[in-house]
């Protein structure tokens, strides 16, 4: 979704489009599950054999077929670059960066209990019900918002490797989601009779270590586009980070308080600066609400747009972290009354 909104920003800088719908979807309850290589080959090759070599070519791959053939492949959860789980590189961030099991429990809870208390206040509102095929089913809510306590969430087991921290409760959890936004230079919007909730003013991308900086990619975007907009975090009232896992998003935040970190590693003279907590993910986050891979960048935006107008804000910065070490950043700004 993030990659959708900023193609888009570009088509209407550059006059391509004049209006922009940018929208992802993810569908995490029913992932493809492939057959082998060489049945997939079989079925695709068999119904095309019509020549004698073609039918041969086939007769000479089946007989390497056996009912184990048709044993499937699951999804493999790993980074292709680094041939690891995202939760083995979370644990290994938490370890570096001295992010304690409390500390992700803590984080995971305000993440819950934000949520429930911006749901119950109404301000979750902009989900389009979904009724489920095949069912009198509609969904009119997120459902994965939990009122636990942190006594409950401390008993619980690493969820990626003995003597982790990581957990199911403290981490982002797979889900089905799909968003959308509508897209538009403000001169248009006003022909159109349409009234924008916020600018987009200002984006940038980055990518590091994939092995060792897999999640710190809201670290290396937010220092570019805080350059690019000739701004500090001081500037902003709203902070939207993805929740990848708790302990990404306070490694994050370390990352950007450390003088050493961002002189050796950003070129700066000194540290990002100190990311406000009570400005910082408000209505929930990943943690609470869910992941839809593709679809989370538009909930940000959303998040912030509308805590903007909610809290009487000027600017967010979003920021999330995606595969294979990449991160994003944006500047958003409140469209005035």
């Amino acid at each position: 979704a993030n990659q959708a909104v900023t193609t888009c920003m570009g088509l209407l800088a550059t006059g391509q489009s004049e209006v922009c719908i940018a929208g992802g979807v993810e569908f995490c309850s029913d992932q493809p599950i492939k057959y082998p290589r060489l049945v997939r080959q079989l079925l695709l090759k068999a119904p095309r054999a019509k020549s004698v070599e073609a039918k041969i070519e086939v007769a000479e791959m089946a007989r390497g077929f056996s009912p184990a053939s048709l044993a499937p492949e699951m999804v493999d959860p790993r980074e292709f670059s680094s041939n690891e789980i995202m939760g083995h590189s979370a644990d290994r961030l938490c370890e570096q960066f001295g992010v304690s099991r409390e500390d992700q429990d803590m984080f995971g809870h305000r993440s819950h209990m934000m949520a429930a208390q911006a749901a119950k206040d109404g301000n979750l509102s902009d989900i389009v019900p979904v009724k489920v095929t095949g069912t009198e089913s509609v969904v009119t809510e997120d459902n994965g918002i939990r009122n636990a306590t942190l006594e409950k969430l401390a008993k619980l087991r690493p969820a990626f490797r003995k003597g982790g921290t990581v957990t199911a409760a403290n981490s982002s959890f797979l889900s089905d989601g799909a968003t959308a936004c509508l897209l538009m230079k403000e001169s248009k919007a006003k022909e159109l009779g349409l009234k924008p909730k916020a600018y987009l003013r200002e984006y940038a991308y980055a990518s590091q270590d994939p092995k060792e900086e897999l999640l710190l990619g809201p670290a290396y975007a937010i220092p570019k586009v805080l350059n690019r907009a000739g701004l500090k975090l001081t500037d902003f009232d709203v902070f939207e980070l993805h929740e990848a896992f708790a302990g990404q998003v306070l490694s994050n935040i370390k990352v950007l308080g450390s003088d050493k970190f961002c002189t050796e590693n950003f070129g700066l003279n000194e540290k990002v600066g100190d990311m406000d907590m009570d400005k910082l993910n408000n209505w929930g986050g990943s943690v609470s609400i869910g992941h839809p891979f593709g679809a989370t960048g538009i909930r940000l935006l959303s998040h912030a747009a509308n805590r903007l107008a909610k809290e009487d804000g000027t600017r967010a910065l979003v920021a999330a972290c995606a595969a294979n070490a990449q991160g994003v950043a944006m500047v958003v700004e409140r469209y005035p009354n």
